[in-house]
């Protein structure tokens, strides 16, 4: 059982909590979404940043206000208990739970394609046992400084949130600087393109963009969220979308056939900056991919721990630890769970799933604002003009994306809701009994 003397600690300022946005937005996916997005659009690759970004930014504006009004742990999960009741509660935990744990699987994933390098005269270092190994170490080692406390956790988000981003500003400065000096590949967009290449690229890229709503999971933990979460989840998607486009547009200027490489950035840096260029944003996609994984493990346990708080899941998820005063329990299920989903498919394969079953929870998220806005009128500590408006359109836009969903993809989302419906009905089986 929970100590109810123990509560969670204050430590993420508005700073950390927009590097924590940075840091799981901007992970390893950075370093492979390129190459398929070319794949499917050529040089209009870049526009389909800026359509995804239109989107997303609508669903972060009503995120935003929505998350204004509450300071629990929960996150989305929360908005929905709140909105509509525990049944949509449940199935929105449960969904966003799969959609961190199979973003962390796709991480894993872009991490060991670039650490795997490092040891070219290791034959064995591709065999099962040793990619073990080579993850166990970063993950054990994340859950560990977690459980020892959230502002040991934070700092090591924020550090990792700057050692990612300074190799990417160094492959912008120079690949533009090689466009310029060699003028790079004309940027040719009249080609025409299928809907579905457009939809497919933009759900890939829905991806990319997202992961601010993980960050929002811990509002226990931050301080003063009333006010900081909506200036930190606008600072996060200008950095992002920022950032994402300029990498496009390097790697189709540069590189004659990006969809032909799992690396894009990779082949871009050899060719700008050769083998010193190389090195450095191989450096960086490790550092972003541990980025990614430390700022996951900072966020996501809390889903569980606000499930055990709200009493949907078992009790001893909330419990916390009586000398760190952090959640230890669901930190270590999370790790056992991510280290297990880590060897359980490809890059792209984790990453579609994982982007399905977030725009679900940003669809009911943004169905959330307007419900709010009558049940807890006076409780916003941000208030977005046009809000049901917004709301409208956000809801549309991710229900338009999932409706474009693989049977896979499919069958996946089906086994999640059966779960949450069985969760759902345990629940009520054990109130009836008490």
């Amino acid at each position: 059982m929970p100590d109810p003397k123990a509560n969670l600690v204050r430590a993420i300022g508005r700073f950390s909590l927009a590097a924590l946005m940075v840091n799981i937005m901007i992970g390893g996916g950075v370093f492979e979404i390129p190459a398929t997005v070319a794949g499917l659009l050529g040089f209009a690759s870049p526009i389909a940043y800026v359509v995804a970004a239109v989107g997303m930014g609508i669903i972060a504006a009503c995120m935003a206000e929505v998350a204004s009004r509450f300071q629990q742990v929960g996150g989305p999960y929360l908005y929905a208990r709140v909105a509509f009741g525990r049944f949509l509660g449940l199935q929105v935990g449960w969904l966003l739970w799969l959609t961190r744990a199979s973003a962390a699987a796709a991480v894993a994933n872009v991490f060991l394609d670039y650490v795997l390098p490092f040891f070219p005269q290791a034959p064995q270092a591709n065999e099962p046992i040793y990619r073990i190994l080579i993850l166990t170490i970063p993950i054990g080692s994340l859950a560990a400084i977690n459980v020892r406390g959230v502002r040991i956790g934070t700092q090591i988000s924020n550090l990792l949130t700057i050692a990612k981003l300074l190799p990417l500003m160094i492959l912008l400065i120079g690949g533009f600087w090689f466009i310029h000096r060699h003028a790079g590949l004309p940027m040719e967009v009249t080609a025409q393109h299928p809907i579905r290449a457009w939809i497919d690229a933009v759900v890939l890229i829905v991806f990319a963009y997202s992961g601010f709503e993980a960050a929002l999971i811990p509002a226990g933990e931050v301080v003063d969220p009333v006010h900081n979460t909506a200036a930190a989840i606008m600072t996060a998607m200008l950095v992002a979308t920022i950032t994402y486009s300029l990498l496009q547009v390097v790697v189709v200027r540069v590189l004659a056939s990006p969809a032909q490489t799992n690396s894009p950035l990779l082949a871009a840096a050899r060719v700008v900056g050769g083998g010193s260029m190389a090195l450095i944003v191989s450096a960086g996609a490790l550092f972003s991919s541990v980025g990614y994984f430390a700022a996951t493990m900072l966020a996501t346990p809390r889903i569980t721990f606000a499930l055990a708080e709200q009493r949907d899941f078992p009790r001893w998820f909330a419990r916390i630890h009586p000398r760190y005063r952090t959640p230890h329990t669901s930190v270590l299920a999370f790790a056992a769970v991510a280290w297990i989903l880590s060897f359980s498919g490809t890059f792209r394969g984790n990453a579609v799933l994982s982007a399905t079953t977030r725009l679900v929870v940003y669809g009911v998220s943004c169905a959330a604002l307007p419900v709010l806005r009558n049940k807890l009128p006076r409780s916003a500590g941000f208030r977005l003009p046009g809000g049901v408006i917004f709301a409208v359109l956000g809801f549309a836009f991710a229900m338009i994306l999932v409706s474009r969903i693989s049977k896979a993809e499919l069958v996946a989302l089906a086994i999640t809701i059966v779960i949450a419906f069985l969760n759902w009905l345990a629940i009520r089986a054990m109130r009836s009994d008490s």
